[in-house]
């Protein structure tokens, strides 16, 4: 996978840790982002193959009433079943790579912020110029979730614990912006590495 010549930040984080709303930010700043989530949603919308090949392999019930995939139900079965989240991987992860190099290929802003939470467990890292990791501790992060989703809390835990560890996002980050203190402090931190950023491209 290889973008056009475009300057690509990744952002990424565990979850809970305010990925979405430092994408916000970005947004608000006049950066284009490419959500790899919203991506993941895409390739499995109602009329894509891999819906059809979701429902063959784990059965009709993990469809809504309306024909959409119940992706909470379908993250209790893979989380708890590592042959069963490998097989959904090998079948996604390459359709959202397809979408994703499109995607970024078609960006107009100065450069591009590309949003996932499994930047650096997938190949997704080899799209981008720098990363940028949200941290906060775990604690943080199982509260964040339950509170935002209302999902069980073994169900967070063991998302938290399928990603990569803290201390190995840390070692990947170039940029490093701890969220723990809330998001005022966050988007002073966000604007900062904006206006760093649009320094770089500049002098490319």
């Amino acid at each position: 996978m290889s973008a056009a010549k475009r300057y690509v930040v990744g952002l990424t984080g565990g979850i809970g840790s305010g990925k979405s709303a430092a994408a916000e930010i970005f947004r608000t700043c006049g950066v284009e982002v490419i959500d790899a989530d919203s991506l993941a949603r895409e390739v499995v919308e109602p009329g894509q193959p891999a819906l059809d090949d979701i429902a063959a392999y784990f059965g009709s019930e993990l469809l809504t009433a309306e024909g959409h995939l119940d992706r909470a139900a379908l993250r209790k079965v893979v989380f708890s079943n590592p042959e069963k989240k490998s097989w959904l991987e090998n079948l996604l992860h390459p359709l959202i790579a397809e979408l994703l190099l499109r995607r970024l290929n078609a960006t107009k802003s100065p450069y591009t912020i590309l949003e996932s939470p499994l930047l650096l467990e997938t190949e997704q890292y080899k799209l981008v110029d720098r990363v940028i990791v949200i941290d906060v501790n775990e604690e943080i992060q199982i509260a964040r979730s339950v509170r935002r989703d209302g999902s069980d809390e073994a169900v967070i835990k063991s998302i938290i614990a399928s990603q990569i560890n803290r201390a190995g996002r840390i070692q990947h980050a170039d940029d490093l912006v701890s969220n723990e203190k809330g998001l005022e402090q966050l988007r002073e931190k966000i604007e900062a590495l904006h206006s760093k950023y649009l320094g770089m491209v500049a002098e490319k």
